[in-house]
């Protein structure tokens, strides 16, 4: 914790955004090195501070978070059960929790820093936001803005260290003696889930026009559902994780509690019965030609499609200049990248239903032999397969060729083995009408909270809570719909009826496997499961597709054995934070 010492200095640094078009609220003009008397006596300055808060809202599920200046490496989807990472001589975070090898001195400090960093600019500007030019509602409305980003990172803390020290609205200064406690788990969620409320009173629900991006209450609202679904999970609620020589409370509620997932349904349900957000479906292209899922993709490159409703149910994104760096990331080589983001593991494709919502089947002899064909359309739309047509340089819609030829040569630099250790790249986030070898480059920005989510977040504290109900059903349907499967003749989109707790359970854990592949949500959900011994304990492979005359075979081989240690449920603290503040407790097993 005292790295907030580390903050003590002010900061007031953003980049001077210059645009003539498609401008966003983060492209306000904004300040660099000024004093704090000089920015709240400026009402630019004062938005543009604000502002500046915004632009870590994504660092910890950025497809890139590990890389580092030039360097590309992946990000979290690379430390679980989705993706191979990306072999090289840097030891990234991704590397250790996948091998088992994390601990408090090599970690990366960027949970740690990143967030108390701006929790101090969030204290900073509601500390003088009264002071400058800004009417009233505007003041009110941006205080509002700025509870809601510090609860933002709060939980960002909080998933990956349990209770940490709360800091209130103090403004910490050099000469301070900072001597930092970390308060319970359950100060942490009260804290968070009072500043969502607070934020909510005084937002509207979803900003648009060129307030588009910034906060409102439908985020508010988001959030605590969010936050409430985390703690009302078996990691938190009643675990017996911690050793009993260990302060339990920090890490968790001693003891179980079920009311705690009624809450967690009822602040769901209560932004679902707001009314204003909704599934894209779109199952046509702009020529009518049928396309099922289209919508799931434009979800995630939506800034082309805003007018046909593509944001609809975006609750949350990070605004993301435009560039070519997820293409940077994810394309396979002949695209002109080298593919640092990682590689989906063969374990998570087969995760993908049917087209009709059944599960996909190795041992039915017709699915084996065409493993592609007539699948989940978000399998499509998530990830590389051979033969996947995508933007090569100024050429659209060419093949990849994952597979080998019949002596077990690569057709070419994406081969498996050569392109990638797995058989597949990542295709989700990536516009197709662009590549890391061509010059289009479209704006980075993703969702970090979507309509889909509380969707599942409701089914899966409902189902809890209550067991299996239409309602429940009802909400894996419209996201099943959304994503392409067809509803088939009970319109039950391939989902079981009549599931006990247990299937139900399941059948949500999986929807959110394959609804929400590399946006950051599978590395915490195994962990607040308490499965994360299981998927993250094995080994993982990959597909080798093997072109025999007309005909292709396809082979799965391992690919990584991950180690998983109980120490790994939560992150541990940077050794040189403990180390600096002898009162700040160490997580357990490290």
């Amino acid at each position: 914790m005292k790295s907030i010492s580390y903050f003590l200095s002010l900061f007031f640094v953003f980049a001077l955004c210059i645009s003539c078009e498609d401008k966003s609220f983060l492209d306000e003009t904004v300040t660099t090195d000024l004093n704090a008397d000089v920015v709240f006596a400026d009402s630019t300055y004062t938005v543009g501070f604000l502002s500046g808060i915004y632009t870590d809202v994504g660092f910890d599920t950025d497809p890139g978070r590990f890389s580092s200046g030039y360097s590309l490496f992946g990000g979290i989807q690379g430390a679980c059960d989705e993706v191979e990472y990306k072999v090289s001589a840097t030891i990234t975070p991704d590397v250790l929790f996948a091998t088992g090898t994390v601990n408090p001195v090599v970690i990366s400090a960027d949970a740690w820093e990143v967030p108390y960093r701006n929790i101090r600019r969030v204290n900073i500007f509601l500390k003088n936001v009264d002071h400058s030019p800004l009417s009233l509602g505007k003041r009110t409305t941006y205080k509002a803005e700025a509870r809601f980003l510090r609860a933002w990172y709060y939980f960002i803390l909080l998933k990956h260290y349990g209770g940490v020290p709360l800091i209130g609205d103090t403004v910490y200064q050099s000469p301070d003696d900072i001597k930092p406690v970390r308060n319970t788990f359950e100060e942490c969620v009260n804290y968070i889930t009072t500043e969502c409320d607070m934020a909510s009173h005084d937002l509207v629900v979803k900003p648009s026009g060129r307030s588009y991006g910034r906060v409102g209450a439908g985020a508010s609202k988001a959030l605590k559902a969010r936050v409430l679904l985390y703690a009302a999970s078996p990691l938190y609620n009643g675990s017996n994780y911690a050793p009993d020589n260990y302060q339990k409370e920090l890490l968790g509620y001693p003891v179980y509690n079920k009311e705690r997932w009624k809450l967690a349904m009822e602040a769901a349900k209560d932004l679902i019965q707001m009314g204003n957000y909704s599934l894209y479906v779109k199952t046509t292209d702009d020529n009518g030609s049928a396309q099922p899922g289209l919508g799931y993709y434009r979800v995630f490159v939506a800034a082309d499609w805003a007018s046909d409703g593509s944001t609809r149910g975006t609750i949350f994104e990070f605004q993301g200049k435009k560039s070519l760096r997820v293409q940077q990331l994810f394309c396979p080589p002949s695209r002109g990248s080298s593919s640092p983001g990682g590689f989906p593991y063969q374990d998570l494709v087969d995760a993908y239903p049917m087209i009709d919502g059944s599960k996909f089947d190795w041992d039915n002899p017709t699915e084996a032999a065409a493993p592609y064909a007539n699948r989940d359309p978000r399998l499509y739309n998530s990830v590389v397969l051979d033969q996947t047509p995508m933007q090569n340089g100024s050429a659209s819609n060419v093949p990849v060729n994952t597979f080998l030829n019949q002596d077990g040569t690569p057709y070419d630099q994406d081969g498996v083995h050569t392109g990638t250790p797995t058989g597949y790249y990542i295709r989700k986030m990536i516009h197709r009408l662009t590549a890391s070898n061509w010059v289009a480059a479209p704006t980075q920005a993703r969702p970090l909270m979507r309509y889909a989510e509380v969707l599942l977040n409701y089914a899966e504290a409902a189902n809890e809570y209550e067991g299996p109900s239409q309602q429940i059903y009802d909400a894996l349907t419209s996201v099943r719909d959304c994503g392409g499967i067809q509803p088939g003749a009970d319109s039950l989109y391939g989902l079981k009826p009549n599931m006990t707790q247990v299937e139900m359970r399941e059948a949500i854990r999986l929807e959110r496997r394959v609804e929400f592949a590399f946006e950051g949500f599978r590395f915490w959900d195994v962990r607040r499961w308490m499965i994360a011994d299981d998927t993250e304990n094995k080994m993982l492979t990959g597909l080798e597709v093997r072109k025999v005359g007309s005909q292709k075979t396809y082979t799965r081989f391992n690919v990584r054995q991950h180690v998983f240690r109980k120490a790994m449920y939560f992150w541990p603290i940077p050794n040189s934070e403990v180390a600096k503040s002898p009162t700040l407790v160490q997580n357990p097993y490290y």
